[in-house]
C-alpha cells in the first residue's frame, strides 16, 4: 500500500510524541490486512511508537488473538462498532500499549449489502481505563482506496490520543 506524504508526516510527528512521552500504540486490523502498522514502521523510530500490531482479518482471528467474543461477531457482524471497540480493548488487553486502535470494515469490491455497502469501516481507538471512541466512515472507490482511506481516518482518530 503506497502510503501519501501527509500519513508519512502523520506518522513521524506519532514518532517523535512517543519518544518524547514513551507512549505506545497496538493496532488491530482486519480490512486495512496490516496497512497501518505497516505505516507506522516505514519510518525510522518506529519502535519508540508501536508496540504490536494485530492482522485479525477471520472472525476466528478476532476471537482468538483480541478476545472478541464470538457471539459478538454472530450478533452485530464482523464489520460493526461493537466489534471494532472489542477489537480495540482486546489489542490493549494483549499488549503493553497505552492507546489502542481498531479497523473493521468492508473494502470491496465484493461482499457489501444494502445494510452493510462497500466502503463502510468503523474505528476505534482508546487508552487503558478509558472510554472508547468509535466512527464510522463510508468510504468510497476501489479496494486499494477504501484500504488508503481507511489508513488516514485511522491517523487522524489516534492523534486525539497521543
Amino acid at each position: 500500500m503506497p502510503y501519501s506524504d501527509d500519513q508519512l508526516d502523520m506518522a513521524r510527528t506519532f514518532i517523535a510524541r512517543a519518544e518524547r512521552t514513551g507512549r505506545m500504540v497496538a493496532t488491530a486490523e482486519s480490512c486495512t490486512g496490516g496497512g497501518l502498522a505497516a505505516l507506522l514502521t516505514e519510518l525510522p523510530g518506529s519502535s519508540a511508537l508501536l508496540e504490536r500490531g494485530f492482522v485479525t482479518y477471520s472472525n476466528e482471528a478476532k476471537a482468538q488473538m483480541l478476545g472478541v467474543p464470538t457471539e459478538l461477531i454472530e450478533d452485530k457482524g464482523a464489520v460493526s462498532a461493537e466489534v471494532a471497540e472489542a477489537m480495540a480493548r482486546g489489542a490493549l488487553e494483549h499488549s503493553r500499549a497505552h492507546v489502542a486502535v481498531s479497523i473493521t470494515g468492508i473494502a470491496g469490491p465484493g461482499g457489501g449489502s444494502a445494510e452493510k455497502p462497500v466502503g463502510l469501516v468503523y474505528l476505534a481507538v482508546m487508552e487503558r481505563d478509558g472510554e472508547p471512541l468509535v466512527e464510522a466512515h463510508r468510504f468510497t472507490g476501489s479496494r486499494a482506496e477504501v484500504r488508503r482511506a481507511s489508513v488516514s481516518a485511522a491517523l487522524h482518530l489516534i492523534e486525539r490520543f497521543l
